[in-house]
């Protein structure tokens, strides 16, 4: 009775191997590239599919977004500069026939071909253009990666740099730029400054020279500003159109 059992637990085991190979499911993020016979047969999911056993072979394409990180590369600019460069990339597999196909391992093809792309247009820019038009390197760099994983069906859809490494002489040089850059504009804010409070100068003794009595004004607001200090000693001298009056009157004797 054991001696016959022992076919049946086989056959049973081969049974449900048969069957786990054949049914295979996929989500809904992923879709199977089956080739039958070594050939292409079709591109199924999501779900439950059917494969013949020892006949069709499966391969599972991931069709999220992914986020490739690209290492510190060493690059010469175009004004002779050392520095490192990283960045990231976003790409999502757009044909999962095209990248199980064309192509042997598109993550890795798509991670090469990314950091040589980085050094290619990065080495064609200058220093000052690599740090203040990263918008304008990540759009070239996007367009041109995008347009080489294409037959891969990859679909490139953004591309940021993250890091830009200075030398650090290169460093204490920009520090020394920036700081005499600020002392510059400060320079010019302090002229301005002192144009302006010339003009308006100019402009108040045009109008005192035609109206003398704001000068009296003007004189008077000044020793009443100077008698707000304490322990102050102020000699007050009489206005000369008080006095003028009787200094006429002397010289006509």
């Amino acid at each position: 009775m054991v001696f016959g059992l022992g076919p049946l637990i086989f056959l049973v085991i081969v049974v449900l191997l048969l069957i786990s190979s054949c049914v295979k499911v996929i989500n809904e993020y992923e879709r199977a590239v089956v080739l039958r016979l070594g050939k292409f047969s079709s591109v199924k999911g999501p779900g439950i599919i059917f494969l013949i056993p020892f006949i069709d072979r499966m391969w599972k394409v991931d069709l999220r977004v992914v986020a490739l990180d690209v290492p510190p590369q060493e690059i010469i600019t175009k004004d002779n500069v050392s520095i490192r460069v990283s960045a990231v990339v976003y790409y999502r597999v757009m044909d999962p026939e095209k990248a199980v196909l064309r192509v042997e391992d598109y993550n890795y093809a798509t991670s090469q071909l990314a950091q040589t792309i980085l050094r290619s247009i990065c080495g064609q820019a200058e220093l000052d253009e690599v740090l203040s038009e990263r918008d304008k390197l990540n759009l070239r760099i996007q367009e041109i990666l995008d347009a080489d994983t294409e037959p891969w069906g990859v679909k490139v859809s953004k591309v940021e740099i993250k890091e830009i490494d200075l030398p650090e002489e290169m460093k204490r040089a920009m520090a020394r730029q920036a700081e005499a850059e600020r002392e510059r504009r400060a320079k010019i804010i302090a002229a301005d400054g002192e144009y302006q409070a010339a003009k308006t100068l100019l402009e108040a003794s045009k109008i005192m020279s035609e109206n003398p009595v704001t000068i009296q004004l003007r004189y008077l607001q000044t020793l009443t500003e100077i008698a707000a200090e304490k322990n102050s000693t102020i000699l007050f001298p009489l206005p000369i159109e008080l006095v003028k009056a009787f200094i006429e009157k002397v010289n006509e004797k």
